[in-house]
């Protein structure tokens, strides 16, 4: 099999069922983002230390992206064809909020707001962060113009505040202070 197809030198691009839409439709944007969230996600596997977040949990939440885009990549009418497999994501909302709750008891109490940076793997996933906030923002936006499965809103929303309980982690377990807003230096 090819690597190009030519089929796409519209500017148009196939959504999962055979329909084509053009390649700035909201929908190829929201899943788009996914992707971009997802190679992060592979930078941040190089840094994450195995404390804080190991190989398995990072595979798995890329893993749960993959899903979140095909999910998004299939029109409503053809939901069908994705399967079990494709339909929904390994990591439970509960999985992740008591991997949150793990994660946030690693790091000293927030008292005011903290900005990105620290240490490396901190700021991949603070990256990561907000490149998963901009998708769930699009699939907000996507949901004003057609039905979507609730469902990814709420992991990617969940998925957000993990990513952002991961940064303070691992600066916490490096002995490196959360940049905080307004500190002088």
């Amino acid at each position: 099999m090819k690597l190009y197809t030519r089929t796409g030198d519209d500017g148009s691009s196939g959504l999962f069922g055979g329909d084509r839409v053009s390649k700035s439709h909201l929908r190829l944007v929201a899943y788009g983002t996914l992707d971009e969230l997802n190679s992060i996600l592979g930078l941040l596997r190089l840094h994450a230390t195995p404390a804080c977040a190991n190989e398995e949990t990072l595979q798995r939440v890329q893993q749960d992206l993959f899903v979140l885009g095909a999910i998004l990549a299939t029109p409503a009418s053809r939901q069908d064809l994705l399967g079990a497999r494709m339909s929904r994501t390994t990591w439970s909302l509960a999985e992740m909020e008591a991997d949150i709750d793990r994660l946030s008891a690693l790091a000293p109490p927030m008292t005011a707001f903290v900005l990105p940076g620290g240490t490396a793997a901190a700021a991949h996933a603070h990256l990561a962060r907000t490149v998963c906030r901009r998708a769930e923002r699009e699939v907000v936006s996507l949901t004003h113009e057609e039905p979507m499965n609730p469902a990814v809103l709420t992991y990617l929303n969940r998925l957000s505040d993990w990513l952002f309980a991961l940064a303070r982690a691992e600066n916490a377990t490096a002995g490196v202070a959360d940049v905080q807003w307004g500190a002088k230096e």
